[in-house]
């Protein structure tokens, strides 16, 4: 059964992002790209133009000049061809800064995203049918009308910032042509920052709004958040049971290894630790087995089992399990009380005395 969305409560994991990253699923705002664009242009226009328009000006007029294009041969293609390129010399580079900017707003929220379950062929992108279904429904006509209310407050806005300027139009009679463009320039830049400073609040709410939207639509249940947990981590069950394997395996290598011990050190009854140590080894005594309780208790039966000595030293006993770690040698401050054991382990057994 489907779950409901009201169950699905839990932030989505990073797992889930980032699948959602692979098929194209990413948080974009449109008004970002728009606002990138439309500073890039409002600075073209702005500052670029009147050189952009010096230049073309100056190449339309040789465009036009008979002489430049006919001679007595008849058209001068090779002229008309170095002029068209010049033409378009003249706005290649800022329809190319146009194109940057708004790479550069996709690329500034979501980085660069390879969608590689997106790659392929897919014939409903093609049909009309699909496109007029994508054009009227609920979210492309909130989109229209988004635009518009968009473009109405935009226009307020300028006429609100051009309002005060229309008690000066008289003045403008009276300016020569260069003050006249400077006057005209300090209000389109008004107007300009007015409108871009709206756009730019816009985007950000946008990118918030587009941002909640996107987490929420892909918030899990807490059963999805365990599933993708077992998934990620394995079963808690097979991971208990493999433990518990490994856990058996050792205690039977640690149970093989007692009775090559030279002797076991008890609590009596409630911890063992099972030492080895032959002489001539450059080392010191080594743990080779230790445990407490049962485990304690089955050291011990395999040891009586093997003819492996048996003392009791309760502190030495106690000390040794909590400090040593198995197949790791004793430390030094037990040196002594272990080799008065050894040596009397040695004497029993009637070897040389440990050193």
């Amino acid at each position: 059964m489907a779950e409901d969305d009201s169950q699905k409560t839990e932030q989505p994991s990073g797992r889930k992002l980032a699948k959602a990253r692979s098929q194209g699923q990413v948080i974009q705002s449109r008004e970002i790209n728009s606002l990138f664009m439309l500073g890039t242009g409002a600075g073209l226009i702005l500052f670029a133009a009147p050189s952009l328009a010096a230049r073309l000006n100056h190449t339309l007029a040789r465009f036009l000049d008979p002489a430049t294009l006919l001679d007595a041969n008849g058209i001068r293609w090779h002229a008309i061809e170095l002029l068209l390129r010049q033409i378009g010399a003249g706005f290649i580079v800022p329809v190319l800064l146009l194109v940057a900017m708004a790479i550069a707003g996709s690329v500034m929220q979501t980085g660069f995203v390879l969608a590689t379950d997106k790659i392929g062929f897919d014939a409903s992108r093609l049909s009309p049918i699909s496109g007029f279904e994508r054009l009227f429904s609920f979210r492309g006509l909130s989109e229209f009308l988004k635009g518009v209310i968009k473009a109405a407050i935009a226009a307020a806005i300028a006429a609100w910032l051009a309002l005060p300027e229309l008690a000066h139009l008289p003045l403008f009679t009276s300016l020569d042509a260069m003050a006249l463009m400077g006057e005209l320039r300090s209000l389109i830049l008004r107007l300009t920052g007015g409108v871009l400073a709206f756009l730019a609040v816009l985007a950000l709410l946008d990118y918030g709004y587009q941002r909640f939207i996107f987490l929420r639509s892909l918030r899990m249940s807490k059963q999805e958040v365990k599933e993708e947990h077992k998934q990620s981590e394995g079963d808690p069950i097979v991971k208990a049971r493999l433990r518990q394997i490994r856990m058996e395996r050792a205690r039977k290598r640690m149970m093989a290894a007692v009775p090559t011990a030279s002797v076991v050190i008890t609590n009596p009854t409630h911890f063992a630790v099972a030492l080895k140590y032959e002489m001539g080894d450059k080392g010191a005594p080594r743990v080779v087995a230790k445990g407490a309780d049962l485990v304690a208790h089955r050291i011990r039966e395999v040891a009586r089992e093997n003819g492996v000595p048996l003392v009791e030293n309760p502190p030495l006993a106690r000390a040794l399990y909590a400090t040593v770690d198995i197949d790791r040698e004793i430390p030094e401050e037990h040196y002594r009380a272990v080799a008065e054991i050894i040596s009397y382990v040695f004497r029993l057994k009637g070897k040389p005395r440990a050193r």
